[in-house]
Order: C-alpha cells, then structure tokens, then sequence
C-alpha cells in the first residue's frame, strides 16, 4: 500500500519537473532544427536529445548538490546561463530562422549528433530549471524510495518529451508552411520570455549579494 506522503511527493515530483521540461514547448525548436531531414534522422536526433537529457538529469539528481558543492557553482549562476542561452535560441527562432544551421563543410549525421546535444539535449530539454528541480527534489527528500521516484518520474518524462517531438512533425504538418513559420516565432517569444525570467530570478539575489541589500519582509 502506497502512503499518502509518497503519493504526494510523486505527484509533486512529476507536476514539477514536466513544468520545467515542459515537452511540448520543445516541439517547435526542434522541428526548426530538423527541417529537410528524413523522418529516421529526426526520430535520432529526438532519441540522442532525450536520452542525453536522461542522463544528464539522473546524474544531477545523485550528485548534483555535490558537483555544486565542490565547483561552487550556485543556482543562480545557473539559471542566468541558462537564460543567455535561451535569449540567443529564442531570437534566432523569433527571426524565422532555426537556431542552428548545417556548416557547409558539416556531413547531415555530424550536425544531427551536434544539435541533439546541443542546445536540444542541453538546455531545451534539459535547462537549469530541470536540473535545479531534481537537485531539490533529492535534496530535500533523501530517501532511496524519494530516489526511486524521483528517477522514475525523470524516465516518464523523457518518454513523453519524445513522444511530443516524433508526433509533433504530424501535428505542425497540419498548419501548413505558413503557419508553422508563425508558430516557430511566437515560441521564440515565449522563450524569450522565459529567458528574461531566468535572468531576471537569477541575477536578483547575485545583485543583492554585491551591494548587500536585505530582501524585504
């Protein structure tokens, strides 16, 4: 018999890592980067981009508040890298343009190996706000059981975020040309936006730290 503390932590643990991964926003980057592909090469590129962020998240939440620990490295330092990243991805998606190109000089199975770990691998599907999530979510709750859950739900996750983008072809094929092109901008707004909100939460405490203001309340 589950208990309800368990049920509550694997909900809690789901709702907020499939908030920040959120797989569906990972769609449109990741048909802009694979536009004239074939559906076997786009299917890779969704696999090696999945599971580089299923390991990356795994090994973040056995050892990431060591890793941060030892380099220093704070959350905050993190979330404003992230939001330099996303602000370049976004603009260049916002200009209609997919935020990675081919080099004339690249072979199509070197730029597939390329962009499914950068930037779809990192940080599309896996940003700083997955990272920080599992990080706390062991953190604060360190029991082998919290461990197991926390991994499962990273699995099922990654599960989805593939499934979204090898059907999102079918789904952005029904708007036609056009209307992707218009969808493919608005999400470079929105991550745009989210960009900000990277900067603007991780730079906050970082300024306050320097000039040591004393957050109020």
């Amino acid at each position: 018999m589950i208990s309800p503390e368990t049920q509550s932590f694997t909900v809690f643990a789901f709702v907020s890592l499939f908030t920040m991964v959120n797989p569906i926003g990972v769609v449109p980057p990741y048909l802009a980067m694979t536009t004239g592909m074939s559906q076997h090469q786009s299917r890779t590129v969704a696999l090696r981009a999945t599971m580089t962020a299923l390991v990356i998240l795994l090994l973040f939440a056995l050892t990431g508040e060591f890793i941060f620990s030892f380099f220093g490295i704070s959350g905050d330092a993190l979330r404003v890298v992230g939001g330099i990243i996303f602000l370049g991805l976004g603009y260049q998606m916002l200009l209609g343009r997919p935020p990675r190109e081919r080099e004339p000089t690249e072979s199509h199975d070197e730029f597939a190996t390329d962009i499914s770990i950068t930037p779809l691998g990192i940080p599309i599907v896996c940003g700083p706000g997955a990272i920080a999530t599992v990080i706390l979510l062991t953190t604060e709750e360190s029991s082998a059981l919290h461990y197991g859950i926390t991994a499962a739900v990273i699995v099922t996750i990654m599960a989805l975020t593939f499934l979204a983008m090898v059907f999102g072809r079918r789904i952005m094929a029904f708007f036609g040309e056009n209307g992707t092109i218009v969808l493919l901008r608005l999400m470079g707004l929105i991550i745009m936006a989210i960009a900000v909100e990277f900067l603007v939460t991780g730079l906050t405490p970082i300024v306050r730290e320097m000039l040591q203001i004393t957050p109020a309340g």
